[in-house]
């Protein structure tokens, strides 16, 4: 149960503390040391995956706990950028379809599990993480270099098209989700 894959998934969580601390009141040099967290947890999140793969050791336990830590991530991060006020105004909006579409395709996940039907991921679901992942860390990263403001528009372009992006997935694994709802 503790083997190498799952233990860095279990530190993703267990970061997700020392990046809200980073994000209470952030300076220059706390912008710098979340977005330095922010890339070493998605290291982590691929390392996981590939060694698991790589040495056999996929487990029950990291099957549960890699998507709960991916959700726990960006929930913490939207929550933070939003409290720094580095997501603001309609951008809110847009960081609201992202959280509740994650908990929606969850609690949709879970019931279809119940049937023994399972939801792949897309390839553009996989697009939209893509989105979802530049945008927080430009986001993150527009705090430490406050005096480069394209680095922000980066971060809010990119997550409206993960926005965008989550209303069409979302909508795509609902609609395969009601053909068992009956």
């Amino acid at each position: 149960m503790l083997t190498l894959p799952n233990l860095l998934t279990l530190s993703r969580i267990i970061a997700m503390p020392v990046m809200v601390l980073l994000l209470w009141h952030p300076s220059t040099r706390d912008y710098w040391f979340a977005f330095g967290l922010y890339v070493l947890v998605g290291v982590t999140d691929y390392f996981d995956g590939y060694l698991a793969r790589a040495q056999g050791a996929v487990s029950k336990l990291g099957i549960f706990l890699d998507p709960i830590a991916d959700k726990i991530m960006v929930a913490t991060v939207i929550v933070m950028l939003v409290f720094t006020r580095a997501i603001d105004g309609p951008a809110v909006i847009a960081a609201l379809i992202i959280l509740l579409r994650e908990i929606a395709v969850s609690g949709l996940r879970e019931f279809l599990a119940q049937l023994r039907v399972s939801l792949p991921v897309s390839q553009l679901a996989k697009w939209k993480t893509t989105f979802q992942l530049v945008s927080l860390g430009a986001l993150i990263f527009a705090g430490a270099v406050p005096t480069q403001v394209w680095v922000a528009w980066v971060g809010l372009f990119s997550l409206w098209a993960a926005a965008g992006l989550t209303l069409v997935t979302g909508w795509d694994y609902l609609r395969v989700g009601l053909k068992h709802m009956d």
